[in-house]
């Protein structure tokens, strides 16, 4: 448990305390998802015999949980074993950025970058931009929850604060501020592909569409907003739980001391080559191949190859500065060195590519029984038969997407099953299917945070045992995290209810009602 340094326990530490202490008594990540797997396999096969299913709405397609304890099913396992932990998608992205960032620490850049820039930044305000810059960060997809916490644990001990409070800080920020961003993201275009889909089979083919953008304005605000809820939770809960960090469980080096005349240059020299490499990565978007070309031959970022392939571009864009620093401050004398510092990185990776091949055959089997998918769907038609309108309704539609995305974590995923019904319920009751899918986004992004079945929480909790507290355990994250979530999920309910309100469009064009030349589907 955190040292905490209050005198007078509050109703909300002993619930935290509480929660820690259960979560704390789940077995390690590998073992737990041993557990979770015959678990599912278990309960999928019960049902598959009792011969549950259900209607896909996006198909009319009848989907049957199937059984895994049946000659298909084995079958099925051991074809797929292998592919389900190498084609795990976080295995490889998170290795690859482990590599690259863990070059710039082992070079000595980020600690020196950090003496010599970040030493001063005010604590009370570090939260608040590490929040925000996780938030906009999902501009790089779920990049964002690997590359982030780890940097924001080093700000904070920078600061003077717990570094495993700056990687709850970065990971909330990453994942329970996922839908909002200052820009237009994959998020947007994906999500609006599936609207569009819904919509073509509702009203026929391209009766009517929504743009990318159609959230646009409302996810700028958003951002903010995550920005200071996060930031102020973590200021008065998450910091105050964990306290003083004590600097001898870290197996990271932290020197906060006045850096020298050559590291400073190195600083120099490392920026200079980051901008050099800024510089081809433009020149290769706007000249090269980079951009994606439309119809009309302009150049897009949604869906280009630069955002398509954004993890090879940012090992370069971590993996060149701290390789310029290091053989220049002679941290790195020769090639062996280099090798030594990779090497040195990937011992710590054991225990998540342990993790990674259980998590991925649980993922595999959950995916391939379809209890996920039957489980969604019937949440969303309890919703669709429970008749009563108005915001309490939308508020329902926002809680039933969160609790579904404790059980499938995907967004993409649910919204391809929840679409179909969201869609022409709410637009039958006048409401536009750009608002509609934002109520999606509002649901799907809190609950992100502390969800057990995302694999990147097990990320974050692997690097913070390995280099600030060996002794950390997913209650430790989970006690942080759940009231980050909880406030941030009922600030965003207000905030729509305040946005709605002042009749503010919540995109170009795209208000809260239905629009004029579709209000003839209005029942009310």
């Amino acid at each position: 448990m955190p040292d905490n340094t209050l005198t007078k326990r509050t109703w909300l530490d002993k619930f935290l305390d509480g929660l820690e202490r259960v979560c704390n008594k789940l077995p390690p990540p590998a073992i737990m998802f041993i557990y979770l797997f015959v678990i599912v396999a278990v309960i999928s096969a019960l049902l598959s015999l009792a011969g549950v299913s259900a209607v896909n709405p996006s198909t009319e397609e009848v989907v049957a949980i199937q059984n895994p304890i049946s000659s298909a099913g084995l079958i099925w396992f051991l074809e797929n074993m292998l592919k389900n932990f190498t084609g795990f998608a976080p295995l490889g992205l998170v290795i690859t950025m482990t590599l690259a960032i863990g070059m710039c620490e082992e070079s000595g850049l980020i600690m020196a970058l950090l003496q010599d820039k970040l030493r001063n930044v005010p604590p009370v305000i570090l939260p608040f931009v590490v929040a925000f810059v996780g938030t906009v960060g999902n501009l790089a997809s779920d990049t964002a929850m690997v590359v982030i916490p780890p940097i924001a644990a080093i700000l904070y001990i920078g600061a003077g604060k717990h570094p495993l409070a700056g990687m709850i800080c970065g990971y909330a920020g990453a994942q329970a501020g996922f839908s909002a961003n200052l820009m237009i993201a994959g998020t947007d275009a994906l999500l609006q592909g599936i609207t569009n889909t819904v919509l073509d089979g509702f009203l026929g083919e391209g009766v009517f569409h929504v743009d990318a953008t159609c959230n646009w304005y409302f996810m700028i605000a958003s951002t903010f907003l995550c920005a200071i809820v996060i930031g102020a939770v973590c200021n008065l809960v998450v910091d105050k739980r964990f306290g003083k960090y004590d600097m001898s469980k870290s197996t990271v080096e932290v020197k906060l001391e006045e850096i020298s005349a050559t590291e400073k240059k190195g600083l120099g020299l490392a920026g200079i080559a980051l901008l050099v490499y800024i510089a081809l990565v433009l020149v290769g978007f706007f000249f090269g191949p980079l951009a994606l070309i439309d119809e009309e031959g302009k150049r897009q970022l949604v869906k280009s190859p630069l955002l398509s392939n954004l993890i090879p571009v940012l090992f370069f864009f971590f993996a060149i500065p701290g390789l310029v620093y290091g053989f220049y401050t002679k941290k790195f004398k020769s090639s062996r060195d280099v090798n030594k510092a990779m090497t040195h990185q990937m011992e710590l990776m054991g225990s998540y590519v342990a993790f990674c091949f259980f998590c991925g055959q649980f993922n595999a089997l959950f995916n391939w029984t379809k209890i996920g998918t039957v489980f969604a769907i019937t949440g969303a038609n309890a919703l669709n038969g429970a008749g009563f309108t108005g915001f309490p309704m939308l508020v329902c539609i926002i809680l039933l997407t969160g609790f579904v995305n404790l059980l499938v974590p995907s967004g993409s995923a649910k919204w391809a099953i929840l679409a179909p019904v969201f869609i022409p319920m709410l637009m039958m009751l006048g409401y536009h299917p750009g608002f509609i899918q934002l109520l999606y986004r509002l649901g799907d992004s809190p609950t992100n945070a502390f969800t057990p079945l995302s694999s990147y929480i097990w990320v974050t909790l692997g690097v913070a045992q390995a280099k600030y507290d060996k002794d950390a355990k997913i209650g430790t994250l989970a006690a942080g995290l759940f009231p980050i979530a909880i406030v941030l999920q009922i600030a965003w309910i207000i905030f729509l209810g305040v946005y709605m309100l002042t009749g503010a469009p919540i995109g170009p064009g795209v208000g809260t009602a239905l629009p004029a030349e579709l209000a003839h589907i209005a029942i009310g």
